[in-house]
């Protein structure tokens, strides 16, 4: 059963929310985590290394500093299915290529931003993720 959140989600939202106007403010670039993920890696084409890396080392290390600061354990659970976890990854690392973004890029900044583009990506993603959960758990009795 998924637990309801209300109050941890709506801060999170919010959160997620100033973290991506904050990037657009200081750095006028879009918060699309996938966009800033893959150039990580060389070539580097701009001087914006060290902020894509402060970026994704605030997304990894929020919980934990959360954790040690509010002594609440964080709770991750990650299936042990090794070939469900691969295709998955890989589903998600292409979807993200051939859409152009990922959910924080159309999800959070595009539909903000009033894009068509991002509007029809969402959609799509979200009705896949909502079929998907279906399927698994009425289809296949997960």
């Amino acid at each position: 059963m998924t637990e309801f959140t209300p109050i941890a989600s709506t801060v999170g939202g919010l959160m997620i929310g100033l973290s991506a106007v904050l990037l657009l403010l200081w750095e006028g670039r879009i918060a699309g985590i996938s966009g800033i993920t893959s150039r990580l890696l060389p070539p580097y084409r701009d001087g914006a290394l060290p902020s894509r890396l402060g970026f994704i080392i605030g997304l990894v290390g929020a919980p934990i500093v959360l954790g040690a600061l509010s002594g609440f354990e964080i709770d991750l659970e990650v299936s042990a299915n090794v070939p469900l976890m691969v295709g998955a990854g890989l589903l998600v690392g292409f979807g993200s290529v051939w859409g152009n973004g990922c959910t924080s890029g159309h999800g959070v900044c595009g539909i903000s931003r009033l894009s068509r583009r991002s509007i029809f990506a969402t959609a799509v993603f979200m009705g896949t993720a909502f079929l998907t959960v279906f399927v698994v758990r009425h289809g296949m009795g997960a």
